[in-house]
């Protein structure tokens, strides 16, 4: 017989999400319940494999431990997907130097190349370092992984900063960049620069959605003809005597510097500093080992050399032809189009550079894409950001990384209105921190672990440490006031976001007593409670897993005393009495239309009055064969879960059932078997 259970008849607050079923974890509860936590990697609050890191077969789910190498770069292919940034910084790195050297006049562009020098040297020493931090932590994280290992972790929360910094920035300047390039060619799309950023930002988190394999297929073709037509113009360039054309720098006014007499150390200074943007995207390499094929290592070596060799070639090609057509920076009109124009003339291969280095520039965004995951996973890893972003995706993809570097990238340009202008003067400073700590963190590698030629290397990285430290002081000097102060204040502000995230990791670990041996688990009474709202096969399949749960079986349906709905519940005590399951249906009254918050409050005076009981609350839901059949829910389960996880202590276990398609045309539907799963 069915009775009544008085409610109080508050209004139910609506869930605040419909969580999808999530099994119960050894040593943790559910995201979702008080005082635990929806644990991704390391479940282990000290940072060690927790049980959503190992699928069927191993780590990653793959059969022997190593993911499918289908969804992992080539060298060839890791060149295209890691190192578009460093090849488009040709487009601006050059033109930095020139700016500056252009306050000195004639006499200052006479430097470009010796300054031009001192940087290639610079890449010299930081590829040669980074071929080493690859082969000493192939688990990838490049600055970060040598600070935490060497220097510290607060140090390495420094490098972390600056990279995360650093890596959003270049999305964002890039992006806009490109977009500037096209607004350039098609100056009626300026008003529109803002929406046109937004759908390339759109279109690469896509492509990185999909695996950073196939973006590497898809940007090979961009890069190969970008790489092709610089080469080409720097080496058809050095057989001119003179510029073939100058057409594109005519009408321009010259940003030259008039009666300037001499060059000074501090210009000189200035100009390296700034030349060295170039730079950026040299250590996006070390960042992302673990998304290479095997051997990983020798490959991401491979790239890194591939990448500098390519990237020297370059600069220092540029700067010979600088020097060989005498070129004056001019308002309006990039270094690289005024080469361009002089090595080929005002023809087509004249707009195969541009259009090439537009889209290069757009696309060059996608090696934040490729790092910046990996190197948040990491930081998940050491309890600095939430473990959610440490998970992978079927494609070997960092899903969370991804989306939240579109956003925040998203942010900066809507807020900047898509204007480059007012993004550079922040970008490079956060990867030259990197950049130094990663080398004060590989001499003291070499001098724990004295390998042969020990002493030359940390002499390398230590010299390369003092290179780039200055240019980060420098940098930051030359472009506080315009800027570089937004960068200053972000830095520590997101290491305090990693301790922050940490502490609490900490607090949680506490809580749950990870790190020591629990009590023996002891046997309680157990009471299954059992939501139904009609009798169904669904109805019959719940109570007989139930049975199994539990010692003591109880029904609720909550009932709504109104004259449309007094039939149904008329219907179903009626129904419930000839059946006769032999499990009591308990009839909770709500005074409004509440669902969750009765059943809620019923099991909340039920462990009341039964101290020592483990309660379970089983949510029979039915599973649509299709996609869209989830349309047609009503999310009943969802809003009784939500209640009880948020007002009891109870079990909540949802049972799903597959409905599978009994046949096409008949319209009829079979039971599968039942997949229950776990919250507490």
């Amino acid at each position: 017989m069915a009775r009544e259970f008085p409610h109080d008849g508050r209004p139910e607050e609506p869930p605040d999400t419909a969580t999808a079923a999530v099994g119960t974890r050894p040593g943790g509860t559910s995201g979702g319940h008080p005082g635990g936590v929806d644990r991704g990697p390391g479940d282990g609050v000290d940072g060690g494999p927790g049980p959503d890191d190992l699928g069927p077969d191993g780590p990653d789910g793959a059969a022997a431990g190593e993911p499918d190498a289908r969804h992992r770069l080539t060298a060839l292919q890791g060149l295209a997907a890691l190192s578009l940034d460093a090849m488009a910084s040709v487009a601006y790195g050059p033109e930095s130097i020139v700016l500056v050297l252009a306050a000195a006049g004639g006499y200052g562009l006479g430097c470009t190349l010796p300054v031009t020098l001192a940087i290639a040297a610079l890449l010299a020493v930081l590829v040669a370092s980074y071929r080493q931090v690859i082969a000493a932590f192939p688990d990838g994280g490049g600055s970060y992984a040598v600070a935490r290992a060497h220097l510290g972790r607060r140090t390495a929360l420094v490098a972390a900063a600056s990279l995360v910094l650093d890596y959003v920035l270049n999305v964002a300047v890039s992006v806009t960049a490109g977009v500037a390039a096209l607004t350039s060619a098609f100056p009626a799309l300026y008003d529109d620069r803002t929406g046109i950023c937004l759908a390339v930002l759109l279109l690469l988190t896509g492509i990185n959605l999909r695996g950073i394999v196939d973006s590497a297929k898809a940007f090979l073709v961009p890069t190969a003809v970008f790489l092709g037509a610089v080469l080409t113009m720097i080496a058809v360039g050095l057989f001119r005597t003179g510029p073939a054309s100058t057409l594109t720098a005519d009408g321009h006014a010259s940003v030259l510097a008039d009666h300037a007499t001499g060059v000074g150390a501090l210009l000189l200074l200035k100009a390296f500093a700034s030349g060295c943007s170039a730079l950026t995207g040299v250590e996006a390499v070390a960042n992302a080992v673990p998304s290479f094929r095997a051997p990983a290592v020798r490959r991401a070596q491979r790239t890194e050399v591939a990448l500098g060799a390519l990237l020297g070639v370059m600069l220092i090609g540029l700067a010979v032809l600088i020097g060989r057509f005498h070129l004056q920076p001019v308002a309006g009109v990039t270094v690289l189009a005024q080469l361009a124009d002089a090595s080929f003339g005002h023809n087509g291969a004249f707009y195969v550079v541009q259009f090439a280095t537009m889209v290069l520039l757009a696309l060059a965004a996608n090696t934040s894409f490729g790092g910046l995951p990996v190197l948040m996973g990491l930081l998940a890893r050491d309890n600095h950001l939430p473990h959610v972003f440490g998970l992978k995706a079927d494609r070997q993809v960092h899903r969370h990384g991804v989306l939240a570097l579109a956003a925040v990238a998203a942010a900066l340009l809507v807020l900047s209105g898509g204007d480059v202008n007012t993004l550079v003067p922040l970008f490079a400073i956060g990867v030259f921190v990197g950049f130094t700590l990663c080398q004060i963190g590989m001499v003291r590698h070499w001098r724990l672990h004295r390998s042969p030629g020990w002493r030359g290397k940390a002499l390398l990285n230590g010299f390369g440490a003092l290179l780039t430290g200055v240019s980060a002081v420098v940098v930051t000097a030359t472009k506080f006031t315009e800027g570089a102060w937004l960068l200053v204040l972000a830095l520590p502000l997101t290491v305090l976001a990693f301790e922050a995230v940490h502490r609490a990791y900490d607090r949680i670990g506490a809580r749950l007593g990870l790190g020591r041996i629990p009590e023996p688990p002891r046997r309680a009474r157990s009471l299954v409670i059992v939501p139904v709202s009609h009798l169904s096969r669904l109805t019959c399949e719940a109570l007989n897993a139930a049975v199994s749960l539990g010692e003591e079986v109880i029904a609720v349906t909550v009932t709504h005393d109104t004259p449309e709905d007094r039939p149904a519940t008329e219907a179903l005590r009626r129904d419930w009495e000839l059946w006769n399951p032999g499990v009591e249906l308990l009839e909770l009254p709500s005074a409004t239309r509440s669902l969750g918050r009765p059943i809620a409050a019923y099991v909340t005076a039920l462990g009341a009055r039964r101290p020592g009981t483990r309660i379970t609350v089983l949510i029979p839901e039915a599973e649509p064969a299709h996609l869209w059949q989830r349309l047609l829910q009503n999310q009943r389960g969802a809003v009784v879960a939500h209640a009880v996880r948020r007002d009891t202590d109870a079990v909540i276990c949802r049972l799903r059932f597959r409905l599978a398609t009994g046949g096409r045309g008949r319209g009829d539907a079979e039971l599968s078997v039942p997949r229950p799963t776990v919250r507490s």
